[in-house]
């Protein structure tokens, strides 16, 4: 079934992550996923116990609120807190089962960055995933793209289908959460790379004092 059978659906995007902490990258491909995919409403969801992370994430409560400052003036979006308060490994497919039961009525989107979606074939249920969901891929806009080659022709910049999954653009932004904690590690200001409102929450609640 295509995108364009859903379009009497309730369009619901489903964007998950550890924000940790969350910058402004995060917001840019948060804004494109409501822009482009046309959504009635984003979720935004920290993710609880990742199972798939390598590192001690830092303290639910820390990424919970800074993801409620970084995304307060986002059109469309909420913040759920659902991963944050199951108990056990953090799966999608639990949480895209819950979303559907609760709207039966929708299309869910789940966003991703390219780099998740590398990954995405080692992920718990991925046949349940896409059962549940479209997929989208959110790439930078830059010409050797394999997912935006295609897009880079198109002046309006909309969503594009590639096999199972929907392409949206994002602009070259190359922040990540890694060099954000590296940076404040080492005495240096995150300003360029988060909104004030989480730089001055990273600040006064001493967080990222060594590098993870």
């Amino acid at each position: 079934m295509s995108v364009s059978d859903h379009a009497t659906l309730t369009r619901i995007g489903v964007y998950g992550g550890a924000f940790d902490p969350p910058h402004l990258a995060h917001w840019a491909l948060a804004q494109a996923a409501v822009e482009q995919l046309e959504l009635d409403s984003l979720l935004i969801l920290p993710t609880g116990q990742a199972w798939h992370k390598d590192r001690a994430l830092t303290p639910a409560h820390h990424r919970l609120a800074m993801t409620r400052l970084a995304f307060h003036d986002l059109p469309k979006s909420r913040v759920d807190d659902r991963e944050i308060r199951r108990a056990g490994p953090t799966y999608t497919a639990e949480t895209l089962r819950e979303l559907a039961q609760e709207n039966p009525a929708a299309q869910l989107f789940l966003v991703m960055g390219a780099d998740q979606a590398k990954s995405l074939h080692t992920w718990h249920e991925i046949e349940a995933i896409y059962r549940l969901a479209i997929i989208v891929v959110a790439e930078r806009d830059v010409p050797d793209s394999p997912l935006t080659q295609s897009q880079a022709r198109s002046q309006d910049k909309e969503p594009a289908i590639h096999g199972d999954f929907l392409a949206i653009v994002l602009p070259l932004m190359p922040h990540s959460a890694t060099d954000i904690r590296t940076r404040v590690a080492s005495g240096q200001s995150p300003d360029a790379l988060v909104c004030e409102a989480v730089a001055s929450y990273i600040q006064e609640n001493h967080l990222y004092p060594t590098a993870r």
